[in-house]
C-alpha cells in the first residue's frame, strides 16, 4: 500500500493507494537553473532572446512602466526578481523618478498600501511609485479594434510611457493556452471591454454549442483568445519582458527575457519541459492537489486544478480534487451560474447574454461535474455547493469510499501532487 502526503490548505492529508492501483505520480519536473533565483534573473537578463539588452534599450530622461502582476499572483515572486530588473534599467541611466510600476490588475479589485509593499517588496516600494490599473477608469489610450473585433483600451500611463516592460510567470493557462507575455497587456492594463470581449472568445461561435475547444491549456493553435491577445499587446508595444518559471519548491527556477513575444515563446517550452506530463492512458480516477494555500484558497483559484485533472480521467471516471477553500467561492458571479443555473444550456446562455470569466469558470467546473464524478475534499459549507452536482467529503477518505462504492474497489489511478501546475497530454 503506498502513502501519499498531498498538500491541503496551509498543511497536508495523507491518502493510501493500492501499488498496483497506482499508474504513476505526475510531479513537475525540477527547473534547472543557474544558481540562486537571483543568479537565474540576472542570466536571463544578459542573455536576452530576440532583444539587445534592456540597459541598451533605456536612455537618460525616459519614462520606464513596469507591469507587475496583482496580489493574487504574488507567488510569482515579483519582489525577488523586480531588484534585479532594477538594476539592468538603471544601467541605461534611468532615474528613480522616471520609473514607475503599474499593477496588472485586469478586473481585480485595487489595493492597499500594505499590499503594493508585498507584491514589491520594502526597499522597492519605498523608492517608487506604484499605480493600480483600473479596468473601469476613463484615463485610458483607445488603439483601435483587433481582428477578432476587440476593442483595445489600455492603461494610459503605459500608452504614454517610453517604454513598457512585462514581467510575470508562465503557467498553463485555461483560457490563453499559457500565461504570462501578452497576457500583462490583455486583460493586465486592458479596459473591462476589452477583457471581456477577448475572454468571449472562449465561446463557440454558434449559439448551443459550448466552449470553443482550441481555447485551452496548452495550446496556441489556432487559439482565438491568444491571437488575439497577442494581437493587442503589439498595438502596444512593449519594449522589453521579464518573465519567470516556477520549480517544483515554489522558487524561481528559470527565467527568460528580451522580445515580448520571442523570449514568451521560449518561456513557453521551458515550462513544457517542467509541467507537461505525457501519459500512456487515461485513468478510471484521478486524485489531484490544488497544492495547497495560497493556490486552493476558494473555489475560483482552485478550478485551474480540475481543469487539469479531467485530461487524466476517462469519461465518466472520478475525480478527487483537493482543495480547502477556506474563503469559499472566492468569487460571486462563479458561484451565482452555479446555483441558479442547474443545467449547461442555462449557463451557457448566461455567458452569451453577458460573459465573465468568473461565469465561466463556473460553467467549466459544472461541465466537469456532468461529464465525470467530481468528488471535492474541502472545508467549504456544504450547503453552498447543493445542486451544482459537486460531491462534497470533509477527508481524502471519505471521498475514496464513495468512488469506491460507485465504481469499484480496483480503480487505475494517477495521482497529482502539483495540480494547479501539471498539464497532461495523452500520447
Amino acid at each position: 500500500m503506498g502513502v501519499y502526503d498531498l498538500k491541503f490548505g496551509k498543511g497536508s492529508v495523507k491518502i493510501e493507494i493500492r501499488d498496483e492501483d497506482v499508474l504513476g505520480l505526475m510531479k513537475s519536473r525540477e527547473a534547472h537553473g543557474a544558481g540562486t533565483e537571483a543568479e537565474v534573473i540576472a542570466k536571463a537578463l544578459e542573455n536576452p532572446i530576440g532583444s539587445t539588452r534592456l540597459s541598451e534599450k533605456v536612455n537618460p530622461g525616459e519614462t520606464v512602466c513596469v507591469v507587475v502582476c496583482d496580489l493574487t499572483r504574488s507567488w510569482q515572486r515579483p519582489s525577488v526578481y523586480l531588484p534585479v530588473l532594477l538594476q539592468e534599467i538603471k544601467k541605461g541611466g534611468a532615474m528613480d523618478e522616471d520609473i514607475f510600476f503599474l499593477i496588472a490588475t485586469g478586473t481585480h479589485r485595487a489595493h492597499s498600501p500594505a499590499e503594493h509593499r508585498a507584491i514589491l517588496g520594502d526597499e522597492v516600494y519605498a523608492r517608487y511609485r506604484v499605480f493600480d490599473h483600473d479596468c473601469l477608469a476613463s484615463a485610458m489610450t483607445d488603439f483601435g479594434r483587433t481582428t477578432s473585433g476587440t476593442p483595445v483600451r489600455l492603461n494610459k500611463l503605459a500608452a504614454d510611457a517610453s517604454h513598457v516592460i512585462l514581467t510575470g510567470a508562465i503557467t498553463y493557462h485555461f483560457l490563453s493556452g499559457w500565461s504570462g507575455g501578452r497576457k500583462s497587456v490583455l486583460p493586465g492594463i486592458a479596459s473591462y471591454e476589452s477583457v471581456m470581449a477577448n475572454h468571449a472568445l472562449a465561446l463557440n461561435p454558434l449559439p448551443t454549442k459550448g466552449r470553443n475547444d482550441v481555447c485551452r491549456s496548452g495550446n496556441v493553435d489556432g487559439n482565438l483568445i491568444h491571437l488575439d491577445m497577442t494581437e493587442a499587446a503589439a498595438m502596444l508595444a512593449p519594449s522589453f519582458l521579464l518573465n519567470v518559471v516556477m520549480n517544483a519548491d515554489g522558487k524561481i527556477g528559470q527565467a527568460v527575457a528580451g522580445d515580448w513575444r520571442l523570449a514568451h515563446e521560449a518561456g513557453m517550452r521551458a515550462l513544457d519541459s517542467i509541467d507537461r506530463i505525457e501519459i500512456p492512458r487515461l485513468a478510471d480516477l484521478v486524485i489531484a492537489s490544488a497544492c495547497g494555500y495560497p493556490k486552493d484558497i476558494n473555489l475560483y483559484q482552485s478550478a485551474k486544478t480540475l481543469f487539469n485533472a479531467q485530461d487524466a480521467v476517462r469519461p465518466g471516471g472520478a475525480i478527487v480534487m483537493l482543495a480547502s477553500c477556506a474563503e469559499g467561492y472566492g468569487n460571486d458571479e462563479m458561484q451565482m451560474i452555479l446555483r441558479e443555473f442547474k443545467d449547461a444550456d442555462g449557463r451557457e446562455a448566461e455567458l452569451r447574454r453577458a460573459f465573465t470569466i468568473a461565469k465561466y469558470v463556473g460553467y467549466c467546473t459544472a461541465l466537469a461535474a456532468e461529464r465525470f464524478d467530481f468528488h471535492l475534499v474541502t472545508d467549504i459549507d456544504p450547503g453552498l455547493l447543493d445542486g451544482t452536482g459537486i460531491r462534497i467529503s470533509r477527508t481524502a477518505d471519505e471521498a475514496l469510499a464513495k468512488v469506491r462504492a460507485a465504481h469499484g474497489a480496483n480503480l487505475k489511478t494517477w495521482i497529482m501532487p502539483h495540480g494547479a501546475y501539471t498539464l497532461p497530454r495523452l500520447a
